[in-house]
């Protein structure tokens, strides 16, 4: 699928069908990860793939009552649990490299985005799983010290796709040399 197409058609799914997702295709979206970039080549993210039908149940238990994506976690076949290990991004010989300090967490966003729109090109769903008790996540996964949950997302295949979601136009977002200096085409 091209590119540009994935970007401009991929939506958040929150019910899937229960079909198994090839290991080859799992190992495909996982490598789109691991080929993100990251601050001077750390690669701080790590990534729980939960199959086990108790772990995903435990783990919506981890999102409020309110979540609309709590049931994904009881449909999809798997939940990929987005772990970063912290102090390592943005850091030089253990001290800050930028006024921002630890950048982990640009990061794991990054690597994320082609989780979801690796997916998407391979026909799974997705949605960005990021509201949640963080502690409790972190005590079912068994997360070590010096590693933070960041994000989780459910997986799989879905029957229907939303209807796109309004946006802005696109002169709301650019400026030209300064911030709310209008963008102009010539």
């Amino acid at each position: 699928m091209d590119l540009m197409k994935v970007i401009h058609e991929r939506r958040s799914i929150r019910r899937y069908k229960k079909d198994p997702i090839p290991e080859e295709i799992i190992m495909e979206i996982l490598n789109a990860a691991r080929v993100a970039p990251s601050w001077a080549n750390t690669q701080v993210c790590k990534y729980i793939i939960v199959k086990d039908k108790d772990i995903k149940e435990r783990l919506k238990e981890a999102l409020s009552p309110t979540n609309p994506a709590r049931e994904a976690f009881s449909q999809a076949p798997i939940v990929i649990c987005q772990v970063a290990q912290r102090g390592v991004s943005g850091f030089k010989k253990g001290e800050p490299a930028t006024i921002k300090g630890d950048w982990f967490m640009f990061d794991a966003g990054i690597a994320m985005e082609h989780i979801v729109l690796a997916a998407w090109n391979f026909g799974l769903g997705t949605v960005h799983v990021g509201s949640f008790d963080a502690e409790k996540a972190e005590k079912i996964l068994n997360i070590p010290q010096g590693f933070t949950i960041v994000e989780m997302t459910p997986i799989g295949y879905f029957d229907e796709v939303p209807k796109p979601t309004p946006r802005k136009p696109l002169s709301e977002y650019i400026f030209l040399n300064t911030f709310g200096e209008p963008y102009v085409i010539e």
